[in-house]
């Protein structure tokens, strides 16, 4: 992806701050490898979402985060194919939270 979709990159790497940022993009590309959404259809939203975002915030607004624009996508498209129900995905993304606490304290 490139433009305002463009991944975080540092000497050609992806470029992660937490673990959770890596997992969500892990998922979001092998569900679309399951072809549950085409690639472009994610994109499309990623920018939107970036820019909705970016209409709200300084450009230099310290809580910007890439991944929690690409994550709000992700829940976006997910709802929007009916992949899952707000509920089944509120669910969901509390078992990957509890699951990060959880590899946060055995490490």
């Amino acid at each position: 992806m490139d433009g305002q979709a463009a991944l975080p990159r540092k000497n050609g790497e992806l470029v992660f701050q937490s673990p959770w940022e890596s997992k969500t993009f892990g998922l979001a590309v092998a569900l679309h490898e399951e072809g549950l959404y085409d690639w472009d259809e994610f994109r499309k939203v990623l920018i939107d979402e970036i820019k909705k975002w970016n209409s709200n915030h300084n450009e230099n607004d310290e809580k910007w985060s890439y991944y929690e624009r690409w994550l709000s996508s992700l829940e976006e498209i997910l709802l929007k194919k009916g992949i899952f129900s707000k509920k089944e995905l509120d669910q969901r993304t509390e078992e990957f939270e509890r699951g990060l606490r959880d590899d946060h304290h055995r490490h």
